[in-house]
């Protein structure tokens, strides 16, 4: 009993026992498990191939498109269905697969719903739709001769390592994959591009290649970087004005779909950064997106504001990833088309081998039968009674005919004559049968001639592709290089900026205290205080600067005319100074002193003038002594605007009882020159471009559409301009503009001379009927134009007639049809040399006694997080101070309006 009790307390012991922690190490499992799985979803799955442009599943689709082949339609479920022979995964992966081949509409002829590249619609269930092979497709992409085949992953049939492709494909259709450590993202190009790029590579010429979307839009490749990684491409939607207060979207960026388009705007919309009334989306085979704006909005900020703050501008970055020996490759676009280019023109010499080859086996043959059939050999194998007997007796007939052929004959090629029926032999035409090998001959001489050429031969190949299957694939995407969008200028003022001045806070959530002006949350604002100190901060529900503020505004960064006007005391009792000077950046929440940097130093009078404004003030003195002039006028014009450090010029060195405002100023600057860049088609105050002219404030701008519309704009670097713009200049509202149009109902051509009748109004001013057409336009003043006549048949062409249009006609209205010109047919009409006259001239802004712009000088400042950097003028000139007899006073203080007076 001791013993069996002893064996129990032994096994309940060593139930309780704890179980002992064992330590596994996964060193080796994710060294070979994990580094297996990522080579094959690289390798298998994710990355095209640069051979043929294929990932594995895209080829087995074309595998197994070519397997099914018949000329006619297969549903998608069939293909999908028969590809799993070679795919080892699911057929919705091979069905989405297929359907972004058929939608790059390149080599697969799709019937049905195929989706919507546009509005992003998925495309039907591959059971109701259908796809067969392109033409295309057929012609560069098999050749079962020159492929290359290996087992597939069950070992039941084989399949291409990879396919014939005899054309960049991988650079027409894109690809983009995403695998384990890397991606890529190849975009895709221009079918005729990639052509003429791959003739220029043959012939050893250099070449540029840059992406063109299926979508359309505008795009710039400023640094595309050859499609490597670092490289971006900003793509855009093509906006216009439709109406007044509408706007179109035409065209959408790759990789957005008018749903996501719209959502965005909508999104901006909400946050306050645009603002619209509706959106109308009218997208089916084309894009169109209606964005109406209210009134009052600007369209051409409106425009910049969708570009700054929703997808109708994206930024694609390129990675090109490709597959070569079974190892990851990152390569540009150009070397990826050098190496296709390369790759087509061995394949073209492998193709021409075999060609070749067969031409001989072909001529061989032929030459053999000749021989055979008629020196009557079969004869000689009529009393043979074994095979090897019937051999040898034909290989004696024949061998006094052979000398002339190019190999020797096996037994093959007499078993082969053996066949031939008696039917054959007794019809036998000697005629055809030479014809049959002089034609031989002439391809075997065509095909060498090809080897001894290939280069040429390739070239040949790319222009007959490009002449077969190049219409209708003409560039879609406008190349164009983009002007940066000032998120800050655009943006919709959508709240509210309020300042308590005594306290010395500003902030959108003061609503209790002075208004100030409507702002956007992504704006800096500028703020002066009464101790001469000025900062600059980003807008914020409440932000202290210093007490007694005396000006706030919003800031605008780079602002060279907005210049302000400044007298101070220096320290407690110390002289007064003025100075003017422009503040264009600096760095923000950093508080910055405009006096000499005595304590107790006072403003005594300030004003902010956007356009330079100088203004005239007098300045009282207290009675002090024996001082004899107690008051005299200040004239701000008088005083150089120099750089915000500058101490400035003496005003007095006696005390100052008061300055009063006496004569508002008029702009010291120059008139703005602007010019017009015709790269990014807009207007640039940076000498970039055409100059259209100066500018004072109430000049504007003249615009001639080829539609016969004209308009007048206020020059603003903002504005946006059609694409069938053809008058651009500064507008002179007596200057009249002549025309030449055609009168789609009448049938005849037209002449007038009119004035822009309203100002900031689209006027047309040829007839609305769809056939009229605008032939010429001019706005010199006297121009000419010279008619050529259409000749009629069996008469003499009529002299060409020149038209003086102030001779031919006066000025009407803008809605006023005209003259006719001519009841003759018109060929052609074109404008030759004006007339001389002599415009009242302009007086130049060189000429004027203001402030040239980029004399304006300021500081400079580092730039760092929530800094921007300054291009300032750090030794401004300096100015003879000029002292006044004055006394000292308390200012009075005035802070309303422009100016303030202390």
């Amino acid at each position: 009993m001791s013993e069996e009790h002893e064996e129990l307390e032994n096994i309940n012991n060593e139930d309780h026992q704890e179980p002992q922690e064992t330590i596994t190490k996964v060193t080796g499992m994710y060294k070979d498990w994990f580094l297996d799985y990522a080579s094959y979803v690289i390798l298998e799955r994710a990355v095209p191939a640069i051979e043929d442009g294929f990932k594995p599943v895209q080829r087995r689709i074309m595998h197994s498109m070519k397997d099914l082949d018949d000329g006619r339609y297969n549903k998608v479920a069939n293909i999908v269905g028969h590809t799993m022979q070679y795919h080892p995964h699911g057929d919705a992966s091979i069905a989405d697969a297929m359907v972004q081949i058929g939608q790059k509409d390149l080599l697969i002829d799709t019937q049905g719903n195929w989706g919507n590249i546009l509005t992003g619609d998925r495309a039907a269930a591959s059971r109701y739709i259908e796809a067969r092979i392109s033409k295309f497709g057929l012609d560069v992409v098999y050749n079962p001769k020159i492929t290359q085949w290996q087992q597939s992953y069950d070992g039941r049939r084989k399949e291409p390592v990879n396919l014939p492709v005899m054309f960049p494909l991988l650079l027409a259709q894109g690809g983009e994959g995403i695998a384990v450590g890397l991606s890529t993202k190849i975009l895709p190009h221009n079918f005729i591009e990639l052509i003429d790029a791959s003739i220029k590579h043959l012939k050893g010429k250099r070449f540029t290649i840059v992406p063109d979307f299926p979508t359309a839009g505008i795009a710039d490749f400023t640094n595309y970087n050859d499609g490597n990684r670092g490289g971006k491409v900003r793509v855009r939607a093509k906006i216009s004005h439709h109406s007044k207060n509408t706007l179109a979207i035409t065209e959408i960026p790759f990789s957005t779909t008018t749903q996501s388009l719209i959502d965005s705007i909508l999104k901006a919309n909400d946050k306050g950064k645009i603002k619209i009334k509706k959106i109308e989306d009218n997208t089916a085979a084309e894009v169109e997106i209606l964005v109406h704006l209210p009134s009052g909005i600007s369209p051409d900020k409106t425009i910049d504001a969708l570009y700054a703050f929703t997808n109708c501008e994206t930024s694609i970055s390129p990675l090109g990833c490709v597959i070569e020996d079974s190892k990851p490759l990152f390569v540009g676009v150009t070397e990826m088309l050098r190496r296709s280019t390369d790759n087509t023109v061995q394949l073209l010499k492998s193709e021409l081998e075999i060609k070749l080859g067969e031409l001989e086996e072909q001529w061989h043959f032929a030459s053999l039968e000749r021989i055979f059939i008629e020196n009557r050999i079969y004869r000689d194998i009529e009393e043979e009674e074994t095979w090897d007997g019937v051999i040898n007796a034909i290989d004696k007939g024949l061998q006094p005919h052979i000398k002339h052929l190019k190999r020797k004959i096996t037994v093959d090629d007499i078993t082969r004559l053996t066949e031939i029926r008696i039917k054959r032999i007794s019809k036998f035409d000697i005629d055809k049968a030479q014809q049959k090998i002089d034609a031989l001959e002439a391809q075997i001489a065509e095909v060498k001639h090809h080897l001894a050429n290939l280069i040429v031969y390739a070239i040949a190949y790319f222009e007959r592709l490009k002449k077969d299957y190049g219409e209708g694939k003409e560039r879609k995407t406008e190349i164009r290089i983009f002007d940066d969008v000032d998120a800050t200028k655009v943006v919709i003022r959508n709240t509210k900026l309020y300042v308590n001045r005594e306290e010395g806070f500003i902030g959108t959530s003061l609503r209790r205290d002075e208004y100030v002006c409507d702002c956007s949350d992504i704006d800096d604002i500028i703020a002066f205080t009464k101790d001469g100190k000025m900062m600059v901060t980003k807008v914020d529900s409440k932000t202290f600067i210093g007490k007694d503020i005396i000006h706030v505004a919003v800031f605008k960064k780079k602002d060279k005319r907005t210049i302000y006007n400044l007298i101070y005391r220096d320290g407690k009792s110390g002289s007064s100074y003025v100075k003017r000077f422009a503040v264009t950046s600096m760095t923000r929440d950093r508080k910055y002193d405009l006096t000499n940097g005595n304590k107790a130093s006072v403003v005594w009078y300030f004003s902010a003038n956007p356009n330079g404004e100088a203004e005239v003030v007098s300045i009282s003195l207290r009675q002090v002594g024996s001082i004899k002039k107690l008051k005299w006028d200040l004239d701000f014009a008088d005083i150089l605007i120099k750089a915000r450090t500058s101490k400035g010029n003496l005003v007095t060195k006696y005390s100052i009882k008061r300055i009063e405002l006496k004569e508002k100023g008029v702009s010291t600057l120059k008139p703005r020159k602007i010019w017009f860049d015709d790269t990014v088609q807009r207007l640039n105050v940076d000498g970039r471009g055409e100059l259209i002219g100066e500018f004072r404030g109430e000049d504007r701008l003249l615009i001639i559409n080829q539609s016969g519309v004209a308009k007048t704009i206020i020059p603003e670097i903002t504005a946006h301009f059609d694409s069938d713009m053809i008058v651009l200049e500064k507008w002179i509202p007596k200057k009249p503009i002549s025309a030449i149009y055609y009168n789609g109902e009448k049938e005849l051509c037209y002449v007038k001379r009119f004035l822009i009748e309203q100002e900031g109004r689209e006027e047309s001013f040829i007839t609305e009927h769809p056939k009229s057409q605008l032939e010429v336009v001019s706005t010199d003043w006297r121009p000419v134009a010279e008619v050529e006549f259409t000749k009629e048949r069996g008469k003499d062409r009529k002299p060409n007639l020149k038209v003086n249009f102030e001779e031919f006609i006066d000025i009407k209205g803008i809605s006023a049809m005209g003259n006719q010109l001519t009841k003759d047919k018109v060929k052609q009409i074109d404008l030759i040399e004006s007339l001389p006259y002599d415009a009242p001239e302009e007086v130049h802004a060189d000429e004027l006694e203001v402030v040239d712009e980029e004399q304006v000088t300021a500081e400079t400042s580092d730039t760092s997080e929530g800094k921007v950097k300054v291009e300032l003028d750090p030794k401004p000139k300096t100015d003879t101070s000029t002292s006044k007899d004055d006394t000292e006073s308390n200012p009075d203080v005035d802070d309303s309006g422009q100016a303030s007076l202390f």
